[in-house]
């Protein structure tokens, strides 16, 4: 029951990380009168191998892991540790794909 929520846990920290960011430059970019949409898009396709990395809680903890794992043969640690990997990166890429969404439908409107 643990891993599943630390697994919910991750895919939303990264999830968050990528939309939180992108509004934030967002912001930024009404108040520097750039174009906030396309500056939207720019900042989550390039933060989203941070939001993988905040969602793991540190860049070299689940390689140890991964690593521990190897060496010991435990392959229940490395299939967890895979799972985590995934909820991030399936959290960030949702969270950018979410950002695309409100750009076309921004798009719509304006039309």
């Amino acid at each position: 029951m643990i891993f599943f929520s630390n697994l919910l846990y991750t895919f939303l920290i990264a999830f968050g990380v990528v939309i939180g960011a992108s509004f934030f430059a967002g912001i930024g970019a009404l108040i520097n009168n750039h174009p906030p949409f396309k500056t939207m898009l720019d900042v989550s396709s390039s933060i989203k191998i941070w939001a993988v990395a905040v969602g793991l809680g540190g860049t070299f903890s689940s390689f140890q892991i991964i690593e521990q794992g190897l060496l010991k043969g435990e392959i229940r640690s490395i299939i967890k540790q895979i799972a985590f990997i995934m909820s991030a990166l399936v959290g960030s890429n949702l969270g950018y794909f979410v950002i695309k969404l409100l750009e076309k439908c921004g798009n719509l409107w304006i039309e």
